[in-house]
């Protein structure tokens, strides 16, 4: 009987430690299966009800990602909210990095999670995402974009911080220089609404002049 609680007491540790392994590399293994299913034609889209990009993207800057909204606002020239093929083929010939047809195809491929063919504004900022990550290979087309549009990838937030209370300093710092950001932004409105009301007044006292 105690040989057999030993026994069952080893099974158990092993299916412990089992489990822990498998836990430690759900992660990966599931990028992997969703990366094989979509290589096979197997993957299911995906769909996001509703898409947040500062929420999505913490590791980006608010500006940071206006100037990627800038740039996606720029090449669809469809203004339907996508940037199809065609308009990656113009995009990277702007960029001076022409592809071919099948180089653009793959390029949109790697990143459309919901298979419609053309990138969404969320799947561009994958290519972001991915290409600071350093989760393109140096021959994507992906990374190339990435490195030619004078966009900074850099990491920012808390990645690689030494332990917790490092973590949750930089999470601060972090949280401080968004709101930082807002009210420049803010203050940058202000500023230009008071330049109009300046220059409006000018041109009133101006016309004044004139019709006296």
């Amino acid at each position: 009987e105690a040989e057999a609680v030993k026994g069952a007491a080893a099974a158990g540790e092993v299916e412990e430690r089992s489990c822990l392994t498998a836990s430690a590399g759900a992660e990966l293994s599931a990028k992997l299966c969703r990366r094989q299913d979509i290589n096979e034609g197997a993957a299911q889209p995906r769909r996001a009800a509703v898409f947040n990009p500062y929420t999505e993207f913490k590791e980006f800057s608010r500006r940071q990602i206006k100037d990627m909204e800038r740039m996606f606002r720029l090449y669809d020239s469809g203004r339907d909210g996508y940037i199809d093929l065609m308009e990656l083929k113009l995009m990277m010939e702007k960029l001076g990095a022409p592809q071919t047809h099948l180089g653009l195809k793959n390029m949109i491929k790697e990143v459309d999670e919901d298979f419609d063919g053309k990138l969404s504004f969320r799947e561009f900022l994958l290519i972001f995402h991915k290409a600071a990550a350093g989760e393109l290979e140096e021959d994507s087309g992906l990374l190339t974009l990435a490195k030619l549009s004078e966009i900074d990838v850099s990491i920012e937030g808390v990645k690689g911080a030494k332990n917790f209370f490092e973590a949750k300093a930089q999470a601060l710092s972090s949280a401080s220089k968004f709101e930082a950001e807002i009210k420049a932004e803010q203050d940058e409105r202000k500023r230009e609404e008071e330049e109009r009301k300046h220059r409006r007044a000018a041109f009133r006292e101006l016309k004044s002049a004139f019709t006296q």
